[in-house]
């Protein structure tokens, strides 16, 4: 549906094609490069004031073209590398691809660890720039012959904490499965792009409505109006009101002082022998 070839496309060709309506402009977004796109998505949620700590992505957006772009715009990253032959990192002076390292950890003294298999910072390079990256190598529950490999820019993360910030992206996998399900985001026929995108357009919204009325119904209530209650027993002080109420306090304490003083001399000097 959107495709350049108009002999590839699939139903009507797009109504509306101005880019100065989104419309147009997501058209041709549909027809660039995927990770392209995601970068000037990405830039404009960040010049937007959107704030982020990591941007998390699977294989299909990692590679260290995409680390360094991410970077140049002030975000560390956390991704799931592709196993592949063709991209090398530079380890202890020599270069490996990801297979290679693994078999050269596995090889060494470094044992695994209980909850990953293996970590180790290593340098990627991309147009002659240089930079540290995190690999964490992790056990495959689904498959324990196999691993998975884990990446961030944020080289003084631990392991554990990146599995962690990666595991969130399972979120999206329930959005999808629950789409496909229930809302039948799959089950469309509509024949255009614009529909399409309106149809999941809805799905979304959808799925949004459902998810707040299950929050609303469903989850734990908190006492968060205890700290307001608080403040309004609690009110606040004038200075004056302050001092004032410090003297008198002073005062009392001074003369319960003075009166356990002069007892305590009393019987001091009663006990005295004769």
């Amino acid at each position: 549906m959107s495709t350049k070839k108009p002999k590839n496309m699939i139903g009507k060709g797009p109504t509306i094609q101005d880019q100065r309506s989104i419309a147009g402009r997501r058209r041709a977004q549909a027809q660039r490069q995927m990770n392209d796109v995601t970068v000037e998505l990405i830039k404009q949620a960040v010049e937007e004031g959107i704030p982020a700590d990591y941007v998390l992505f699977d294989s299909w957006f990692s590679s260290p073209k995409m680390f360094w772009q991410l970077k140049e715009l002030g975000l560390d990253s956390v991704g799931m590398i592709k196993q592949s032959k063709k991209i090398y990192y530079r380890y202890r002076g020599r270069l490996y691809d990801v297979k290679g390292l693994y078999a050269r950890l596995a090889k060494s003294k470094i044992k695994a660890k209980e909850n990953y298999l293996y970590s180790c910072v290593v340098q990627a390079e991309y147009q002659g720039h240089a930079f540290p990256l995190r690999l964490v190598f992790a056990a495959n529950r689904g498959n324990g012959k196999q691993y998975l490999v884990l990446a961030s820019t944020r080289v003084s993360l631990h392991p554990e904490e990146i599995i962690q910030l990666y595991g969130r992206r399972w979120q999206i996998k329930t959005y999808f499965k629950t789409a496909k399900q229930y809302l039948a985001l799959d089950k469309s026929q509509i024949q255009s792009y614009d529909g399409q995108c309106g149809y999941i357009a809805v799905t979304v919204l959808t799925y949004d409505l459902l998810a707040w009325q299950e929050r609303l119904s469903t989850d734990d209530r908190t006492i968060g109006d205890l700290f307001y209650l608080m403040n309004d027993a609690l009110p606040d002080l004038a200075f004056e009101e302050a001092l004032v109420y410090l003297m008198s306090v002073l005062k009392e304490v001074e003369a319960k002082l003075t009166d356990k003083i002069t007892k305590i001399i009393e019987e001091f000097i009663f006990r005295q022998p004769i």
